[in-house]
């Protein structure tokens, strides 16, 4: 592969966001179109959701992650889109500029037209979330136990306890349950269900693997490895109840308590960002497009 000095599109991650942005805007008239990978190969958090679910609405099919990011990073390659893997952006300038490192080519510096941001999200941790307690391995993300289990064939415990029901904590129960662990309660602070209805009834009922809502963590239990967690009931302004603790012995506590966007090539890219929601709240940098005499030949 030659790495070109100018692109007309610079897309920064391979998700489903970012292969989306490269075919619209090879289908829109770009000519050169390049997107920026971290990881090994494209695809993004949807190699490691092996669960099916993709595709239904545009494809009529019901696919896993991995079968549905593989279709339109064909569809990519067809339309002559690059992928550079393994490859870390590192800076962007308010000039469009963008420096990386390469395991094959090193530092790179290369200028776009346009830039399009797909970084994705990351899980918010136990610091983000103040959980209180000793510091023992056996804290996880349940999307970091995903990318384990599905990817690396990797079991990060045997009894565990999920806090947060959104989707990946509760595909992860039906997940860990499949290779022989023991998923000894979902909690979930609030009053209702934060994931989908159908992975509740498929990945929770299916198993009988118990859900309380109201319920969080009061404190971590154990000094290497987690022992047990205990866990309390929460009023409506989500204050720990007195007399509803429990101690719940596992050795993994799993942590599905939300995401936070990726902003950190944003913010030096000079995209706003709103102070509330902590996303882009404009993207004219972006997707602004200079005319091919902006910059020399």
């Amino acid at each position: 592969m030659t790495i070109n000095k100018l692109y007309d599109v610079i897309i920064i991650g391979s998700g489903p966001g970012g292969v989306a942005a490269g075919i619209a805007a090879k289908k829109a008239g770009a000519d050169d179109v390049l997107i920026l990978e971290r990881d090994i190969e494209p695809g993004g958090i949807l190699l490691q959701c092996i669960h099916n679910g993709f595709g239904m609405e545009i494809l009529g099919k019901d696919l896993p992650g991995p079968s549905y990011a593989h279709r339109y990073i064909m569809e990519a390659e067809a339309l002559g889109i690059e992928f550079l893997t393994e490859t870390m952006v590192l800076d962007i300038s308010p000039q469009r500029k963008i420096y990386a490192t390469n395991k094959k080519y090193g530092i790179l510096e290369i200028q776009a037209r346009s830039i399009v941001l797909a970084m994705g999200c990351r899980e918010r941790t136990r610091s983000q979330i103040q959980l209180p307690g000793s510091r023992p391995s056996g804290v996880f993300t349940a999307g970091t136990a995903q990318r384990w289990v599905n990817i690396e064939g990797y079991m990060p415990g045997k009894n565990f306890v999920i806090l947060g029901s959104g989707d990946i904590g509760m595909i992860m129960a039906r997940r860990l349950t499949f290779e022989g662990a023991k998923v000894e309660r979902v909690l979930e602070l609030m009053p209702f269900l934060s994931g989908l209805s159908r992975n509740y009834v498929q990945c929770l009922l299916d198993f009988d693997i118990p859900l309380q809502l109201q319920h969080t963590v009061k404190r971590i239990i154990g000094k290497d490895r987690v022992e047990a967690i205990e866990t309390t009931r929460v009023d409506d302004s989500f204050k720990p109840i007195h007399g509803t603790e429990e101690i719940i012995p596992c050795d993994t506590l799993l942590l599905s308590v939300g995401l936070i966007p990726e902003n950190e090539l944003s913010r030096k890219a000079g995209v706003i960002i709103d102070p509330v929601i902590g996303e882009a709240a404009t993207f004219i940098f972006a997707f602004k497009v200079p005319t091919a005499a902006s910059y020399p030949a």
